[in-house]
C-alpha cells in the first residue's frame, strides 16, 4: 500500500500541472481529503503530511473519526445531509459544502445561531442536470443566493458541484465549465454575509480537468487513500 504521503505528492504534481494551464500556481488550489470508509490511522498520516482539510459524507462517520483522529483539522460536510442532521452538523463541521435547498440553509442557520457560531457553506449546483444528484438547478441559483444570504449565522462562501458519472470527459469538461460561469456571476451579486471566494469541483477521476476549468478546491478520496 503506498503512503498517503506518496499518494499526495502524485496528486499536488497533477495539480501542479493542471493549474499553469491556466496560469495558476498549484498551491491555489485547495486539497479536500474525503475520508468515507477511511480508517483514523490513514486519516491521520493526512493531517501529518499537511492536510488539515477533511470532507466527510456522512454526519455519524464524523463523529467518530473526529473522537478517534486525536489532532486538529478542519471538518467539511460534503455529502447530502438531511435537515434533522442539521444540528449535529452545526457543532462538527466548519464547513458545509452541501447545501442543497433552502429549507435546509434555513436548519442551519437556527442552529448555528443557538451555537453562537457563523457557519460557513457552500452552495451545492446540480449542473449536470442528473436526477439521482442533489442541488440547486442553475436557473434557481441567483435568487436563491438572496435568500439565504439574508438568514443569519451562515456566510456564503461559494459552490460546489459534481460532474456526470460518465467515462467520456467532454461532458464531465462541460459541467465544470458551467460552474465556473455560474461563479463567476454569483461572485458579482453583493450582499454583506456572501464572498464568493471557494470553487469547490473535482474528484479523485476528474480533478485534474476541473483545476483546468477553474476548480480552486478539489475533494480526493481514493487517489489519495489507495
Amino acid at each position: 500500500m503506498p503512503s498517503v504521503l506518496d499518494n499526495l505528492n502524485e496528486i499536488r504534481s497533477n495539480i501542479d500541472a493542471a493549474a499553469a494551464k491556466t496560469g495558476r500556481k498549484g498551491s491555489d488550489v485547495q486539497l479536500i481529503a474525503v475520508t468515507k470508509g477511511v480508517k483514523a490511522e490513514r486519516i491521520r498520516e493526512a493531517v501529518e503530511a499537511g492536510l488539515c482539510g477533511l470532507g466527510e459524507n456522512r454526519v455519524q462517520e464524523a463523529e467518530e473519526k473526529t473522537a478517534a483522529l486525536g489532532v486538529p483539522a478542519e471538518w467539511h460536510m460534503i455529502g447530502h445531509l438531511q435537515t434533522n442532521k442539521a444540528k449535529t452538523a452545526a457543532e462538527l463541521f466548519s464547513v458545509v459544502q452541501s447545501v442543497d435547498s433552502l429549507k435546509l440553509a434555513q436548519k442551519l442557520s437556527q442552529e448555528a445561531q443557538a451555537l453562537n457560531k457563523t457557519l460557513r457553506i457552500l452552495l451545492e449546483v446540480n449542473v449536470s442536470g442528473e436526477e439521482q444528484k442533489h442541488g440547486f438547478s442553475p436557473d434557481e441559483l441567483y435568487g436563491v443566493v438572496g435568500q439565504i444570504a439574508a438568514l443569519p449565522a451562515l456566510k456564503i462562501e461559494g459552490l460546489m458541484g459534481m460532474a456526470p458519472n460518465t467515462e467520456d470527459t467532454a461532458p464531465r469538461r462541460e459541467a465544470f465549465k458551467k460552474l465556473k460561469g455560474l461563479f463567476i456571476v454569483c461572485k458579482g451579486l453583493k450582499y454583506p454575509t456572501v464572498e464568493m471566494k471557494t470553487l469547490s469541483m473535482g474528484m479523485s477521476d476528474d480533478y485534474q480537468i476541473a483545476v483546468e476549468e477553474g476548480a480552486n478546491m478539489v475533494r480526493i478520496g481514493r487517489a489519495l487513500f489507495r
